[in-house]
């Protein structure tokens, strides 16, 4: 690719007012550095990738960090920080808004802000706050929102509530066993079926959900729920997006593309806490893959996410 075409979904930007409240609590992103983070050094990283335009969004573990009150403080100048790259440069930046969940008062009214008023492109959710999945009861209201709005929903993984695998940082192990888990409990709680108005991307090519989604399907309808056939969990299932970001792989492309939808699976890089070096990794095996349908390949690189975000089409 020769010139700059392709939307980023999964590309991030590190606020300093976030980095510090990190630092303050000696928090981590699961065991991986805060990278340093620029306008400049994020739009030469699009350059030399091919990226037309990054859709930002804060990583794990999001704006919640224990309390309420500062939560919803961090939350706003977050999202604040993010609308303001945006806004210099709507060409190369989008922006997913942070709300501060479990507190869905406070999420309900960060949502509405970000979208409404600082012109959001959609809401990022952390795969589970504090050990709550997404298909938590509690927190159907936010999802009955995003629904009425027909909001798209940018699902980043968390480190999952239980410790570290010796010697393991969570993104390399437990970030994508718990994107699964998180979109799994969303469609076995009925949370997808019920608002199929809202667009749910899933990092990293879904974690494993293509490659076990029949196991989740077949022995659900047998042994969980028999009242749901093993189709009626596959639709739900099916239902979701998936970015390619460190997906892109001999052994992960093929069964992602062999699951999603059409049209459903889009380009992520993941950058900065994935390196540029892991961009250009990825991006080979996806620019020379064989196995593509004619134009599949430009629609995972922009057309698939043309249509979430219409103010990107060109």
């Amino acid at each position: 690719m020769s010139f700059p075409a392709r939307i980023d979904v999964h590309q991030h930007l590190v606020p300093p007012v976030w980095a510090d409240a990190l630092a303050a609590i000696g928090h981590d992103t699961g065991g991986w550095a805060v990278p340093a983070w620029s306008t400049g050094g994020a739009i030469a990283m699009m350059d030399e990738q091919s990226i037309a335009t990054g859709v930002l969004s804060v990583t794990a573990p999001g704006v919640h960090l224990g309390d309420d009150t500062r939560a919803r403080t961090l939350a706003r100048a977050v999202n604040e920080y993010g609308a303001e790259v945006v806004k210099d440069r709507p060409d190369r930046f989008g922006h997913f808004a942070s709300v501060p969940l479990p507190d869905v008062d406070a999420a309900l009214a960060e949502t509405a802000y970000a979208l409404d008023t600082l012109g959001a492109d959609g809401v990022v959710l952390m795969s589970n706050v504090h050990g709550r999945y997404l298909g938590d009861p509690g927190f159907e209201p936010l999802w009955d929102e995003l629904d009425r709005r027909r909001a798209t929903v940018f699902v980043h993984p968390a480190q999952p509530p239980m410790a570290w695998l010796p010697g393991t940082p969570a993104p390399l192990a437990d970030f994508v066993f718990d994107t699964t888990r998180t979109a799994l409990n969303l469609v076995l709680n009925g949370v997808i079926g019920r608002h199929p108005h809202v667009r749910v991307i899933l990092a990293h090519g879904g974690g494993f959900l293509p490659y076990a989604a029949y196991r989740f399907s077949g022995l659900t309808s047998i042994v969980v729920d028999p009242g749901r056939t093993a189709d009626d969990i596959l639709r739900d299932l099916r239902r979701f997006y998936f970015d390619t970001a460190l997906s892109a792989s001999p052994s992960a492309l093929p069964a992602l593309l062999a699951f999603a939808e059409p049209g459903h699976v889009l380009y992520g890089s993941d950058w900065p806490f994935a390196p540029q070096e892991a961009g250009s990794y990825y991006n080979g095996y996806l620019e020379a893959y064989p196995g593509f349908a004619p134009g599949q390949a430009e629609a995972i690189d922009r057309g698939n996410a043309e249509v979430l975000f219409p103010r990107l089409a060109r």
